[in-house]
């Protein structure tokens, strides 16, 4: 398993380890790289990387669907929490010939929601 640090600037924030994880690749015939957030306030997904609005539409419709006060959970962070859970906490890639199969404009996000913060996201490629 591979760990790789993350570093959020911003209590929420999508920040691209796309490059971070292609690095796992390298040297893989076929495969899937399996990425896991174990953080319970952050999560991660693959989406569009070529607009940069996307980002902030994403975090916006997501603060419209679980806005952040009126919870009873004591550290108020309950949001950050139910936003991880929608969003899901593992992804797989694949690997062909040593690189991550995805869409022309798709990119692998880091999903801080509870940040600023130092975070991990932990990997583990599984070649054929």
């Amino acid at each position: 398993m591979v760990e790789i640090a993350v570093r959020s600037t911003r209590r929420e924030e999508m920040i691209d380890v796309t490059d971070e994880v292609a690095r796992l690749a390298r040297g893989v015939r076929e495969g899937v790289v399996w990425l896991h957030c174990p953080h319970t306030t952050a999560a991660l997904t693959i989406q569009e990387n070529a607009d940069p609005d996307l980002r902030d539409d994403y975090l916006r419709h997501l603060a419209k669907l679980v806005p952040q006060p009126g919870f009873k959970h004591s550290e108020g962070n309950a949001d950050a929490h139910i936003k991880a859970s929608l969003i899901g906490s593992t992804q797989p890639v694949l690997v062909e010939d040593g690189r991550l199969v995805l869409g022309r404009w798709q990119a692998v996000y880091f999903v801080e929601l509870d940040g600023p913060r130092a975070r991990k996201l932990l990997a583990r490629v599984s070649a054929s």
